[in-house]
């Protein structure tokens, strides 16, 4: 995040707000009784947050999010001096130590660290590791990158404020979710009378997750290196978007949680405002052949359109066997909801995949309609309204992606027949937004052509 011209004691106090309020809202949440909210009051404080002191200090709010800006600048990129960083991390956990024993007096409890019921220190550690390295990779995509350093952009707050929610309703339920340093020690020392240390092992794989964050911004956007671009950046954004997102589809069914649609949306909202920029940010195959058929992107040929799909296939898959392995080999069947047929669920996942790839020609491709601003929002809300109408007839997957890399998880061989299925349908949908949106833009071009005439006529 870019650090304007602010004194470092006011810039340590706009740190210390920001550590402390996100963790008190949540201590609150988790402590009255109301924790199925809390993921929600996480985001949204980080949101708001973000936006009222980015110019004061850059908001990290974290130590995990100053050591992937410190690692992306001794990587030769954008980021934090090694001064900074260490001082920002200090006043870090001290906000979340504060923080922790405020809720602790008024509740005269705190949370208790570790691996949710069922999981293993393995599984709680690497989700922390996982998505640590998730909200670090949006925080530096959106902030930190020298495509938004002289103008800056307006949807950085919602893209970190999208990837907490995901990380607290997929992840939350393996190991709380917690992402966060000062959040994860300030919790564990302000309830140190049941023991201390549980956090010093999350606060590893988090700062590990931080730091392999910086590595991936690098490979994505090689430029801001003075490191020369390559097709192969393109690939590797898809990939971490696909498997972002299908691990997040993954865990977040899995947990049985009420709030899964809104993590998956979340996940998604994160990953488009991220990459957006780099790939296009398909993630997903259908979105892929949407962008071929409509003819928007001249660099979206047939060949290339085959390496994306082929990419975002392979990441899903792995991200499969990913979400089952943190499940103790357990998974989902991709099938029609009870009581629904086959062909009922190939027609809703049709539809609706085809509604989500016109959004994101609409707001995304097509030059005469595309936004610079609330596109990967938009998109979002598509997943939201697939989510709450048909999750219960197909289980809204909308994406091929997504299905094999369910079906690849083990859950079965007529998941995988299913899968197939529901590909094709997802296919067909993507191409017919494609070819709709070819229409559409086809004649908006002719009327503009015409009046062009007659005005000159």
């Amino acid at each position: 995040m870019a650090i304007v011209d602010t004194p470092l004691a006011l810039r340590c106090a706009a740190e210390f707000i920001g550590a402390f309020l996100p963790f008190f809202s949540v201590g609150f949440n988790v402590l009255s009784g109301a924790a199925v909210f809390g993921g929600l009051s996480l985001a949204t404080s980080l949101t708001v947050l973000t936006y009222a002191l980015t110019g004061l200090s850059g908001a990290n709010f974290s130590p995990a999010v100053t050591l992937a800006l410190c690692t992306s600048k001794k990587l030769g990129g954008p980021g934090l001096d090694f001064g900074t960083s260490g001082t920002y991390i200090a006043v870090q956990l001290l906000g979340g130590l504060c923080s922790g024993l405020c809720f602790v007096n008024v509740f005269a409890d705190s949370f208790r660290l570790g691996p949710g019921a069922g999981f293993s220190w393995v599984g709680a550690c690497l989700c922390e590791f996982l998505y640590s390295m998730f909200f670090c990779f949006v925080v530096l995509n959106t902030t930190a990158a020298r495509a938004y350093s002289s103008e800056g952009n307006q949807f950085y707050g919602l893209a970190i404020g999208a990837m907490a929610l995901a990380a607290s309703y997929a992840a939350g339920p393996v190991s709380g979710g917690l992402i966060n340093p000062a959040i994860t020690i300030g919790a564990d020392l302000a309830g140190a009378g049941a023991g201390f240390g549980k956090s010093l092992i999350y606060a590893v794989f988090q700062l590990l997750g931080a730091a392999f964050s910086a590595l991936l911004f690098k490979m994505v956007r090689p430029l801001d290196f003075d490191e020369n671009e390559t097709p192969r950046s393109r690939l590797i954004s898809e990939m971490i978007g696909t498997f972002a997102l299908v691990l997040t589809v993954g865990l977040a069914v899995l947990a049985k949680t009420p709030m899964a649609v809104v993590a998956i949306a979340g996940c998604l909202v994160a990953m488009v405002y991220a990459l957006g920029d780099v790939s296009g940010a398909h993630f997903n195959p259908a979105v892929t052949v949407a962008v071929l058929v409509s003819g928007h992107d001249p660099d979206m040929i047939p060949k290339r359109a085959g390496y994306y799909i082929g990419s975002q296939l392979l990441s899903a898959i792995i991200a499969g066997w990913c979400f089952c392995l943190l499940h103790n080999g357990n998974s989902f069947v991709v099938a029609p909801g009870e009581g629904f047929s086959l062909a009922a669920a190939a027609v809703a996942e049709m539809f609706f995949t085809g509604l989500l790839a016109f959004v994101v020609l609409g707001v995304a491709v097509a030059p005469k309609t595309k936004s610079f601003q609330i596109f990967g929002l938009a998109i979002g809300f598509c997943v939201v309204v697939a989510g709450f109408s048909v999750g219960n007839v197909s289980g809204a997957f909308l994406n091929p992606a997504v299905s094999v890399g369910v079906a690849a998880s083990g859950a079965g061989w007529s998941s995988v027949k299913t899968a197939v299925r529901y590909t094709t349908f997802q296919l067909l949908g993507g191409s017919v937004a494609g070819g709709l949106n070819y229409l559409l833009h086809s004649e908006v071009s002719a009327a503009g052509e015409t009046t062009k005439l007659l005005g000159a006529a």
